[in-house]
């Protein structure tokens, strides 16, 4: 009865259990396949910021030229530049007004997150830039 099987407890007669030298490969292993993973868990997270800080900066860009647009119907003779204008939170803007004749001017808006909470939008923190011709109405 000593080498026989116990049915109730699925071990054999002596004690079974694990050695110090399998526990320590088995956490080796575990870790090298935990360290992959977290790695590219890391990049997904950071991938994913980016991604949302561009989008957020895409609509706030269009809804900005959207406004200068609006404006330019009532007051085309006004100029439109802004720098570092608060959107949204830490989201600043930029906007250059560019005449390219007496009934055509560029927009060129610019938005950014405000990394070094300078307010002010430098040009490695710019996300998105849109550029439209806006055309004066009779």
């Amino acid at each position: 009865m000593r080498g026989e099987l116990n049915t109730f407890t699925g071990k054999a007669g002596r004690n079974a259990g694990f050695t110090l030298s399998e526990v320590i490969i088995a956490s080796v292993l575990l870790l090298v396949a935990i360290i992959p993973i977290l790695k590219a868990l890391t990049i997904s997270l950071v991938t994913a910021n980016s991604i949302e800080h561009k989008t957020v900066s895409l609509i706030l860009a269009q809804s900005k030229l959207d406004r200068i647009r609006t404006l330019s119907i009532y007051d085309y003779a006004g100029s439109f530049d802004e720098s570092s204008v608060v959107l949204d939170g830490s989201y600043l803007c930029n906007v250059a007004d560019t005449s390219a004749g007496t009934n055509l001017r560029t927009i060129a808006v610019s938005v950014g997150f405000d990394w070094d909470g300078s307010s002010t939008l430098e040009a490695g923190e710019i996300d998105v830039t849109l550029t439209s011709l806006v055309a004066k109405r009779w």
